[in-house]
């Protein structure tokens, strides 16, 4: 859900026993330093000790209420734990606490989006392009929901963006083949969908089968 949270993971070490020692040291000598607990609460979770990263991102905000990076990885694990009022209800905290912040926006269209409420999903993504148009997993979700509401032509573009920030990425490379497909570019869209298996995407086999016949 946040590309912040897959972020900050990435930084950390593989040494999770050494690391998480050494940030519960640095909150036990600063019970007030909030970045502290909130990598602490990100190593945790790296750890896969989900109960415990949840306690320390909810310190975290309890030093600083107005934290909206905490505010933001506290609503991705609740996400990702199916609890989407409270998901909801934490980045929309982040959204007050700083309007400009992309991903709380990105991540109130994933919200939206698995509600279906598609229309919201949009506005919610396209506030985030607004206030950081380099975020390519936004394109995709966008991209998405467009080609589930049949918006061909913005569909199509939004894929394009897609692609162009990510071109390695499968998912952009397959929703640039379906969206090609709607705008009715079989041959290209066929590229794309070489490329996304390439890539390793799982290419859905009657959408292969749909292209085959259009380029028969």
């Amino acid at each position: 859900m946040s590309e912040q949270v897959a972020e900050d993971l990435e930084d950390l070490r593989e040494d999770l026993p050494k690391v998480i020692d050494e940030f519960e040291k640095k909150c036990q000598q600063n019970p007030n330093n909030v970045m502290a607990h909130h990598h602490l609460g990100l190593v945790y979770l790296k750890a896969g000790r989900v109960d415990d990263a949840i306690r320390m991102l909810e310190r975290a905000l309890v030093i600083d209420p107005m934290s909206a990076e905490s505010m933001i990885n506290l609503g991705a694990i609740y996400f990702g734990k199916g609890d989407m009022v409270r998901a909801q209800q934490l980045n929309e905290e982040a959204i007050r606490a700083v309007p400009e912040t992309a991903q709380a926006h990105a991540n109130m269209g994933l919200i939206w989006q698995q509600r279906n409420e598609l229309d919201k999903a949009i506005a919610a993504y396209e506030k985030a392009i607004q206030y950081n148009p380099k975020l390519a997993t936004v394109w995709m979700n966008l991209t998405a929901v467009l080609t589930m509401k049949g918006e061909d032509a913005r569909a199509l573009k939004s894929a394009q963006k897609g692609v162009e920030l990510d071109p390695d990425s499968p998912l952009a490379q397959n929703n640039l083949a379906v969206a090609l497909f709607f705008s009715g570019d079989f041959k290209a869209a066929k590229q794309h969908e070489e490329k996304a298996r390439e890539l390793g995407y799982s290419v859905d086999p009657r959408f292969v089968e749909q292209l085959k016949q259009k380029l028969a």
